[in-house]
């Protein structure tokens, strides 16, 4: 079966620095695949390598058997991926009904002409609402995007992220800055719109990692060392050694 992501023996350098070195990562179809590692071991580098906004130094990053290194963000976003970022990326000036309206036209097809009006487009319309619903979004449609709290700026982007109709999902640090309760809430919310799509997160918080992940993978300085089932990843004495510890691993 074709996955829906392959990395093949990617190095990434800048300059003298190598910061991937060797990268092979297979996620399959449907998958809920989590990246963890220590700070600087490569996994917002190998999420821009994977979404075009870095080439490879040499290798291969394939996206549903096809390559798709050297091409920009854009193209490999019309092949069927989307991203967020560990910054919140939406538009601030915006209101949340525009921020997943525009995701939406763009999915669909439509582009801006000044001879239309953008609320004749029923089908544009009823997606957007439907998404403002799945993210507890609707009551705040009307609201400047950048005046929403935090957590609930999170919640817009990822909406944004899968207004696209992607088939694959690829979050960075979705949950970071945010309380256990907002954790929660963002892990059902991500959780209910990655259903039948695949999904690759990058997350430092191991409550989200092993209750959302059905693989995971483990960068260190640049490469892969374990992937395999949460269990797996628990028990894997390289992982407690270079990363989890074992008070994470116990807990």
């Amino acid at each position: 079966m074709i996955p829906a992501i392959e990395v093949r023996a990617v190095n990434k350098s800048f300059g003298n620095v190598e910061i991937i070195r060797n990268l092979n990562l297979r996620i399959e179809k449907g998958e809920r695949h989590a990246v963890i590692g220590p700070n600087g071991a490569g996994k917002s580098t190998t999420f821009n390598l994977i979404s075009g906004y870095l080439a490879p130094t040499s290798g291969d990053v394939l996206l549903n058997g096809q390559v798709v290194s050297g091409l920009p963000p854009f193209e490999i976003n019309r092949r069927g991926l989307s991203r967020s970022f560990q910054l919140t990326n939406v538009f601030a000036r915006m209101t949340v009904w525009d921020n997943v309206r525009c995701a939406v036209l763009w999915a669909s097809g439509q582009r801006y002409a000044f001879w239309k009006s953008m609320d004749d487009l029923q089908d544009v319309n009823e997606r957007t609402i439907r998404i403002l619903e799945d993210i507890h979004l609707a009551a705040r449609r009307d609201v400047i995007a950048g005046l929403l709290p935090y957590a609930e700026q999170r919640a817009l982007e990822i909406g944004i992220t899968v207004a696209g109709g992607s088939d694959v999902i690829i979050l960075d640090e979705p949950t970071a800055g945010m309380s256990r309760a907002e954790t929660d809430r963002a892990m059902a919310l991500i959780k209910r719109l990655t259903e039948e799509r695949t999904l690759v997160i990058v997350e430092h918080d191991m409550n989200v990692v092993f209750g959302l992940a059905d693989r995971i993978s483990v960068l260190v300085y640049g490469e892969i060392i374990a992937s395999g089932t949460p269990a797996e990843i628990r028990n894997d004495p390289r992982v407690k050694e270079a990363y989890l510890g074992q008070e994470a691993v116990d807990a």
